[in-house]
């Protein structure tokens, strides 16, 4: 082989290794950016900080994102919202009941969002909402308003097959999040707020939420017919 040939043989190999470690670079800066904003919080992680962990320099970061702010909009849409068009997409080919797919919802959002590193997202923006009111803006229109909306159908669809009682869907649709939003609490506050092993038992939690949520607290009718004080007439 010749020296010129081993050269250029030499640099296509350096220039496709630095074009590959270049297109993975947005993908590292997230996750760190993801580790550190859970871990210190927004206001307290400092872009710096982000860039050493993913390697990279200062103004490295700032041709993938112009602010620090925009990085948190990236992590938030890289995590989360831009899952929702592959939910909604799953919730035109569902073929089983409403009472399946608002289990099975339950579950695929544990399982993405809720068990991962970005379950940590919603826990930061409970937190930094209030002291960042263009991100909490950003965080309702990406995440809460399409969350509720495909609840909302769910809960649509099991009405309009006659599966779900006619309810006022607005406030309804609180019955799923807020539990999901407990449980995602009680995984970051080590037992604060609930017991610890709570997140590690999901599957049962789920399946119980969903069963209280379409059966209720009440014993069926006939269960309660031969109980002391019922049907029996005051002398």
């Amino acid at each position: 082989m010749s020296i010129s040939k081993f050269i250029c043989e030499k640099t296509a190999t350096l220039s496709a290794k630095r074009e590959r470690r270049k297109e993975a670079r947005p993908g590292e800066l997230l996750n760190a950016a993801l580790d550190l904003f859970v871990e210190k919080g927004f206001a307290a992680t400092r872009a710096e900080e982000v860039a050493a962990r993913a390697g990279v320099s200062k103004g490295t970061l700032f041709l993938y994102f112009q602010s620090k702010e925009e990085l948190l909009k990236a992590v938030v849409r890289e995590n989360i919202s831009g899952r929702f068009k592959g939910w909604n997409e799953e919730f035109e080919k569902f073929e089983g009941t409403a009472a399946e797919m608002l289990a099975y919802c339950m579950t695929v959002w544990w399982t993405h969002v809720g068990a991962t590193r970005a379950s940590g997202i919603t826990k930061l923006l409970m937190s930094e909402a209030g002291n960042f009111p263009e991100i909490a803006a950003f965080y309702q229109q990406e995440v809460v308003q399409p969350g509720q909306a495909l609840i909302r159908r769910i809960m649509q669809r099991g009405i309009d097959r006659g599966e779900f009682r006619p309810m006022d869907l607005d406030y309804a649709v609180y019955s799923v999040i807020a539990p999901m939003v407990f449980l995602i609490l009680a995984k970051h506050s080590a037992g604060t707020c609930a017991d610890a092993s709570l997140p590690g038992k999901a599957e049962k939690y789920i399946a119980t939420l969903v069963d209280t949520m379409l059966h209720g607290m009440c014993a069926p009718p006939a269960a309660n017919r031969n109980k002391p004080g019922k049907g029996k007439v005051d002398a």
